[in-house]
């Protein structure tokens, strides 16, 4: 007898609609990222909306395992596709702008650097990340252009919609800025991957499941689900001293988690929902080093309550933030 599916948009076992799904449906065959350092600053760390960056952030940027800087952008890629080549012989390539903020510069400036990379073999498109607060018409005119000419996602890093938690985390930017941020883009047809990160100072559990029913209600099409990483050498170290920061264990991550994907439109392709720290780095929680295990545990609640992302989400909501 056929194992039963309750969710349809799968066919790689899963029970949410996964990335990778959904770039074979798109492009008929395999597409992973290959993660590249644009070289941009970030205008929470060099005084244009603030200093010092998100508590979190680390010294590269969230972009730990991204290519190194001090490579052009065509070194970069090869290098990082040669390693990425060591877990998947055949492929095409998104060329991911990962590190810092990457439309934080003149337009000139990002036509330069995206352009190298779309013009290299088996590039099919760009994922590019980025804030809400650095999006300028300009800009968005151009990324409009890339959007009608290659395959475009934007992330745009939420991370919280309580603004508590912004300020705590030296966010530099309200909610609002994030709501308008997406209007910019969706108004011109563009897809929006949001990163939201479970485990932010003095969240509860619901305040947490508020983030992900808000991104819920909204016109996105894409969703990163991140655990907060303790790194070192981040200012979120003192934070933790203090006593503001508490790891959230395996259990509670996997049923939270869990939990988020049930509240879910079907349709949001989930881009991620775990990551891992560099571990020489990593303060904790250590058991998110292990990534396979707690994909697997995802899955396997998942399959214990017999559920699937968009369970009880209800479509009559869509939308309602923003208008």
């Amino acid at each position: 007898m056929a194992q039963f599916n309750p969710f349809p948009y799968t066919n790689d076992h899963k029970r949410y609609h996964t990335w990778n799904y959904h770039l074979r449906q798109t492009f008929g065959h395999k597409v992973f990222k290959v993660a590249l350092d644009g070289g941009f600053d970030c205008p929470n760390r060099d005084g244009t909306v603030a200093y010092g960056g998100c508590t979190f952030c680390s010294a590269a940027g969230s972009g730990d395992f991204a290519g190194n800087r001090a490579d052009d952008l065509v070194t970069q890629f090869h290098t990082i596709k040669k390693k990425m080549h060591q877990k998947w012989k055949e492929g095409k390539y998104l060329a991911y702008f990962q590190a810092f903020t990457n439309t934080h510069a003149p337009v000139e400036v990002l036509r330069e650097k995206y352009e190298t990379v779309l013009n290299l073999d088996g590039v099919v498109g760009l994922s590019i990340a980025t804030r809400p607060d650095c999006l300028p018409d300009d800009v968005v005119e151009y990324l409009v252009e890339l959007n009608e000419r290659t395959y475009l996602w934007v992330e745009l890093g939420l991370q919280t919609v309580h603004e508590r938690t912004a300020l705590l985390i030296n966010r530099a930017h309200d909610f609002q800025c994030f709501v308008d941020g997406v209007k910019k883009l969706r108004k011109h047809g563009i897809r929006v991957c949001v990163h939201i990160i479970n485990g932010l100072p003095l969240e509860d559990y619901e305040m947490m499941m508020e983030t992900a029913k808000t991104v819920a209600s909204m016109d996105i099409q894409g969703i990163k689900i991140h655990l907060l990483h303790l790194l070192k050498g981040t200012p979120m170290v003192k934070q933790y001293e203090k006593g503001l920061v508490q790891f959230l264990s395996f259990e509670e991550y996997v049923n939270l988690v869990c939990d988020q994907l049930e509240v879910l439109p079907p349709e949001m392709i989930v881009h991620r929902i775990t990551g891992d720290g560099p571990i020489d780095l990593m303060i904790g929680p250590m058991w998110s080093v292990n990534k396979w295990e707690v994909l697997n545990a995802i899955d396997a609640e998942l399959e214990r309550r017999n559920s699937y992302q968009g369970k009880y989400y209800k479509k009559e909501e869509k939308e309602v933030v923003g208008r």
